[in-house]
């Protein structure tokens, strides 16, 4: 169905059992979140906030000790579930003495392609990821910003609907970020949706649809993210070819002298993803 989220988890609890040292911990608690399809969807938070554990739930790779997670409708605990997703780990591993080309082809083989299908979806990712002239370098001389983009043709190479990313630019050079997130953009116009998280957050400011901020296991702020960085007791106006007395009477001026002058826009000014995750963690230590 159309309407069907992407990701679905609803009222996960993950606790880790304890030991003879260290009792029971409690990872995440009671989490509810919906990823849309078609969206690219941050997942934002400190070190041990949840997120890595309730994205390894999402895609099987953990069991939940309370509620569920779903891909596209299916349980994250039925294989099928799995099919239609691509996953990029944070420092994802390749076989140095392959070529760029030759491990696309072999991840290829793995999800079962072979043949010309193989052949050509290996050449359109190389070309989507800007590797073309790396194809037949050996992995072990790329750089991190070129593994990274490998990564991502990896997790591309048989067509997912859903691409899941851990950190995707953390310790890639400026350029190399700017080509990963260029490439998330370009993924969200192909219809594929995204999940990502990131603590870099500017730039999750800059490709997000939405962001989820976790804390303490628990989801603190969540939505829109022009909705959650407008600055709601506030209003700014941008004009064009404004004079200062128009400034000292804005409203009336704009209306009764005209003269050319306009209001391009009025609206909430805006906070940042920063500060806005840094207000919404401190507000959970508090709680």
């Amino acid at each position: 169905m159309a309407d069907t989220p992407a990701v679905s988890v609803n009222h996960l609890t993950k606790v880790f059992k304890g030991t003879l040292v260290k009792g029971a911990f409690r990872a995440v608690h009671d989490l509810s979140l919906e990823v849309r399809a078609g969206e690219v969807y941050g997942l934002i938070g400190p070190n041990g906030s949840g997120k890595s554990t309730t994205m390894k739930v999402i895609l099987g790779l953990l069991k939940p000790t309370e509620g569920s997670t779903s891909i596209f409708g299916v349980p994250s605990t039925e294989v099928g579930s799995r099919h239609s997703v691509g996953f990029l780990p944070e420092n994802p591993y390749f076989y140095k003495h392959l070529t760029g080309r030759e491990t696309l082809r072999f991840y290829g083989s793995l999800c079962g392609m072979s043949g010309t299908r193989l052949k050509d979806r290996t050449e359109e990712m190389l070309a989507l990821t800007g590797l073309e002239d790396a194809a037949t370098r050996r992995v072990g001389g790329y750089s991190k910003g070129m593994l990274q983009r490998l990564g991502l043709a990896q997790a591309l190479i048989h067509d997912p609907r859903l691409l899941v990313l851990d950190e995707p630019t953390a310790g890639v050079d400026p350029a190399g970020s700017r080509k990963i997130r260029d490439l998330i953009i370009e993924f969200r116009t192909r219809g594929i949706t995204v999940l990502v998280t990131s603590h870099l957050l500017e730039q999750m400011q800059e490709v997000c649809d939405r962001v989820g901020i976790m804390a303490h296991g628990r989801m603190v702020r969540e939505g829109r993210l022009e909705d959650l960085i407008a600055v709601e007791n506030q209003t700014e106006m941008v004009l064009e070819n404004a004079t200062p007395e128009l400034l000292a009477k804005i409203r009336e001026l704009v209306v009764k002298e005209g003269g050319g002058s306009k209001i391009l826009h009025s609206g909430h000014p805006r906070t940042t993803l920063e500060r806005l995750f840094l207000e919404a963690t401190n507000e959970a230590k508090k709680s």
